[in-house]
């Protein structure tokens, strides 16, 4: 390998080094909106070259960012991005609190075509301003709007120029931008170009002018709670580009506002201090026998289930009166008329059970008392014996008997 190559191929090493390690540093004030656009152009240079053909210019590129050493952005700092193919805005609105301490965020690039990364911090450094906090703060709900779309320097210019018209200040400052999903809000459905909706709080340092104030007359307010829109005069001063919903207005004057003082509760022992470290217990614990609580949770639920099933074999199988008791507390005569009716009742069902039996008394051939002839069987064999009773009266028979009958000394049949 050629001098001249080892020499270019570390200048490439070395330039890729020095841009996934490149700083930006901005210095946003505390109390006003901060806007840092992510170009997608920017980072197209910071990726390796690929050796593979393809159009570069249309590569779809996301963005993750971080606060460094944590996994997520500082509580103040929002990040959006619609689509790949669109550029990642971060905004939000420091406070006092952040004055003086330089906040670094990574910037992780993924080209989604290539697969290659590249990364970048961006240095926050907030300066604090004199005119911090301004006492007279506006918020404004704008139902036309998506977050990105208000947070681009030219819309939002246009904002604060017609707020600035209506309200006549010396001085005038973006606050904050919040999306009204993070209100709680819903999402919209996409037809006819719906909008999320988005708050702009507004900041100035004079007092509300009174178009601001017309949303708290009595007739407004009577409006607004039958879900109508307020008749508000400056409204057509914002509704070419605008569309303002005045009902959800705030107007708000920080001289005017209690402070409230949360006392913090008192931490209980099982709480660790704020700062304290975490004391792991030693590694040379004692060792616990469980014998002892092994018999216990075995033993005594079998001993009472021993117990109980003693007692209901007991019940069941030393306490039974039997039949030979039960009949000599019975008497003679009940025992007689019950055995009877059993043999009845099996008698009855052995015979519904076999009707080839022999016939009953009254079926058998009937002898004639006088002449001695045997009279035919009342029910013969072709007959349909089931439907038939077993018991006749006389005058039932087919083939009745005439009995002869003595009158004045001679017999008439």
């Amino acid at each position: 390998m050629s001098s001249a190559v080892v020499a270019v191929w570390l200048a490439t090493v070395i330039t890729i080094l020095s841009k996934s390690h490149a700083e930006r540093n901005v210095y946003p004030s505390a109390g006003v909106l901060f806007v840092h656009v992510l170009e997608r152009e920017y980072f197209k240079g910071e990726f390796p070259l690929y050796p593979k053909s393809g159009d570069a210019t249309n590569d779809p590129i996301t963005f993750n960012t971080n606060l460094m050493g944590y996994p997520d952005r500082p509580g103040w700092l929002r990040y959006i991005q619609r689509t790949p193919n669109s550029d990642g805005v971060l905004y939000g609105s420091p406070t006092s609190e952040h004055v003086g301490k330089a906040t670094i965020i990574e910037i992780t690039a993924y080209n989604r075509r290539t697969f290659e990364t590249a990364r970048n911090n961006l240095v926050i450094n907030v300066m604090a301003t004199e005119e911090f906090p301004l006492p007279y703060q506006a918020e404004f709900y704008i139902k036309n709007m998506n977050v990105e779309e208000m947070l681009a320097s030219e819309v939002l210019g246009d904002f604060l120029g017609a707020v600035k018209n209506v309200w006549q200040p010396e001085r005038l400052n973006a606050i904050n931008i919040t999306s009204a999903l993070d209100r709680g809000g819903r999402v919209p459905l996409p037809i006819n170009n719906l909008k999320e909706g988005v708050y702009v709080m507004v900041g100035a340092d004079v007092p509300f002018s009174s178009c601001l104030r017309e949303v708290e007359s009595p007739h407004n307010q009577l409006r607004c709670s039958q879900e109508m829109e307020p008749v508000i005069s400056c409204d057509k001063k914002f509704r070419a580009q605008f569309h303002i919903d005045w009902c959800k207005i705030s107007l708000v004057d920080i001289n005017k506002v209690i402070p409230v003082y949360v006392k913090r509760p008192e931490l209980g022992p099982g709480v660790l201090p704020e700062f304290g470290d975490y004391n792991p217990p030693s590694e040379s614990l004692k060792s616990r026998d469980y014998f002892t609580d092994f018999i216990v949770t075995l033993a005594v639920p079998s001993a009472v289930a021993l117990a109980l099933l003693s007692m209901l074999g007991y019940t069941m199988c030393c306490r039974r009166e039997g039949v030979k008791k039960r009949n000599m507390q019975t008497s003679a005569i009940q025992l007689v008329h019950h055995s009877s009716i059993q043999k009845s009742t099996k008698e009855m069902r052995n015979m519904s059970k076999n009707r080839e039996i022999s016939w009953p008394l009254s079926t058998l051939p009937v002898f004639n008392p006088v002449s001695g002839e045997v009279v035919p069987p009342i029910h013969p064999d072709t007959y349909e014996t089931t439907s038939m009773p077993l018991m006749q009266t006389q005058t039932n028979l087919q083939n009745q008997i005439t009995i002869p009958q003595q009158q004045s000394g001679k017999w008439y049949s």
